[in-house]
């Protein structure tokens, strides 16, 4: 009499049946499932005979469960990466996962986008953009303002001071006049039109000179000395008027003795002027 070839749990007969071999042990399929065979991490199903089975670190999935669990790729032959609640990640996923988050749109920027960096934090460059206009500002040149951006162009007309004279936005340098700002290249000499900043120069109904054109131009003759009378540029800072004539303080003098006459008593005598007394001696 031939020996018995039965499932080691049930005791069914064998012959002729598909069975598994388990730790030296043979076993129906239905033990088998039942009693031997591993969980699946994923589904938590047993993993049967007919099944094929994959396994990493004391964990088994069916082949057709081990998938990544974010984008759901098949992992089999693959690289992968197990993480948290025992969840199998793709390489590439795991990349995206850890990479650090843009600012702008908050997803991750993986190696080899291109990005800009600022203060610790990080944008997508086509995610970084002017807070007003809101083109993209991408690896250009920006001015920042608490937690917003700003584009070169929205900065001078959102904050830029104005020029007095041609009303655009002073974005560098520039001079302040009388508590206005200027362009350095708009505070010029109205005549000659050389700048004026950091020289000397005076104001004539809104208009600046420079000494030069002041004299030329502007500034009343002298009835003595037939040069122009530059109050503030050189010697003589006071005017003497009469009528509709004007003299350098020092040159406003008797036409006979040549004694000063400023701020003195004088007398005009045929179209000149004398001291009070020389007249009397004419």
């Amino acid at each position: 009499m031939s020996e018995r070839f039965d499932c080691h749990y049930c005791r069914d007969p064998l012959q002729g049946k598909k069975y598994v071999q388990k730790e030296g042990r043979h076993c129906c399929v239905k033990c088998f499932e039942k009693i031997c065979a591993n969980t699946c991490t994923e589904c938590k199903k047993p993993i049967g005979a007919d099944s094929k089975e994959l396994h990493f670190k004391n964990r088994y999935w069916h082949d057709t469960c081990f998938r990544c669990f974010k984008c759901y790729m098949s992992l089999v032959n693959e690289p992968f990466m197990l993480r948290e609640n025992n969840k199998v990640w793709c390489s590439n996923c795991t990349a995206k996962e850890d990479a650090p988050r843009c600012k702008g749109c908050f997803k991750p920027i993986i190696a080899g986008d291109q990005n800009v960096e600022y203060k610790k934090m990080v944008w997508h460059k086509d995610c970084f953009t002017c807070s007003q206009c809101k083109q993209v500002i991408g690896s250009g040149s920006f001015f920042p303002k608490g937690d917003d951006f700003y584009c070169v162009s929205c900065h001078e007309h959102k904050f830029a001071k104005t020029c007095a004279k041609c009303k655009n936005p002073i974005t560098s340098g520039g001079l302040t006049y009388q508590e206005q700002p200027w362009h350095s290249e708009c505070f010029i000499c109205s005549n000659c039109k050389k700048p004026l900043g950091g020289k000397r120069f005076t104001a004539v109904e809104d208009e600046f000179y420079c000494v030069e054109c002041y004299k030329e131009c502007v500034a009343k003759k002298c009835a003595g000395c037939k040069n122009p009378i530059t109050a503030g540029f050189g010697r003589g800072t006071s005017v003497v008027n009469y009528e509709d004539e004007s003299w350098h303080d020092y040159c406003f003098k008797c036409t006979k003795c040549a004694r000063a006459l400023a701020n003195k008593r004088f007398v005009c005598h045929n179209g000149k002027i004398y001291c009070a007394e020389c007249p009397k001696r004419l």
